[in-house]
């Protein structure tokens, strides 16, 4: 675990996790924190080199009060290539990093990603597939929208530990800062993802009811080459749920890109 300090922003500390060798893979996880993409981000250091950011707001972090939207993080994360002198960048995102990936991609004027991978993203408006609103939802609603088998992954707030539970709430409260208003979405992204032309994949699972597979087909679409690979038996977090799946799409995707040395 590392602290970087972005040269663009004096106030924003960044807290890394990188693992591996190889092409950069940054690792974007979604609102329900770092845990949600560790085992992902591990699988992928086998053969690349992941960077695995801590948003800031996130499990204790601190967020600067000038970082208040999801554009906000996208230029920091872009910054951070551009300050390591990262080419040929894989962006990975699950949920909420999948919308900062997407968000990245259109702002790359150095070409610095040449490839994407969103998991049940959001952040876009997509008619008559609305996101569901999460903060609606209680613990037992979550889970339902969440996962195939909300049974199994269901956890009840009261057998929470207080430091969790303070550490979960903290979290859902950065993510309300930066994703609540507009809701879980940029009303101008759909349509802005057609000058994205780096090979996109977004992997959905079937059973996902915060954003469903017809919201990701969507989205697949308004990229200049995005493609949507549906996971069977999974939720909103098909790496949890369906990891040997997800990890063997992604690891195609990651072959079909190619090696950069092949391209020098």
């Amino acid at each position: 675990m590392t602290t970087n300090a972005s040269a663009l922003y004096a106030d924003l500390s960044l807290t890394l996790s990188e693992a591996g060798a190889g092409r950069p893979v940054l690792v974007l996880h979604g609102g329900g924190g770092p845990a949600t993409v560790a085992g992902l981000a591990q699988h992928i250091s086998r053969t690349a080199h992941t960077i695995t950011p801590v948003h800031p707001g996130w499990d204790g972090t601190r967020r600067p009060a000038w970082l208040t939207g999801i554009d906000d993080l996208a230029v920091a994360y872009l910054h951070l290539l551009r300050d390591r002198r990262l080419r040929d960048v894989l962006v990975v995102g699950s949920s909420l990093g999948g919308w900062i990936a997407a968000e990245m991609a259109v702002r790359d004027s150095a070409g610095s990603i040449t490839g994407l991978v969103l998991v049940d993203a959001v952040g876009v408006q997509v008619e008559m597939e609305p996101v569901t609103d999460f903060f609606a939802l209680d613990a037992r609603g979550v889970a339902e929208h969440s996962w195939h088998d909300p049974d199994r992954y269901y956890v009840d707030p009261a057998g929470l530990p207080a430091e969790e539970l303070a550490r979960r709430q903290a979290n859902m409260a950065t993510m309300r800062i930066l994703a609540g208003d507009p809701y879980m979405h940029d009303p101008t992204l759909l349509r802005r993802l057609g000058q994205v032309q780096v090979p996109s994949l977004l992997l959905w699972g079937e059973s996902d009811r915060i954003v469903t597979p017809a919201y990701g087909a969507a989205y697949a679409d308004a990229f200049g080459d995005g493609r949507l690979e549906v996971v069977p038996k999974a939720g909103h977090l098909p790496q949890i749920e369906q990891p040997e799946t997800t990890f063997a799409l992604i690891d195609a995707h990651l072959r079909e890109l190619g090696d950069p040395s092949d391209q020098q």
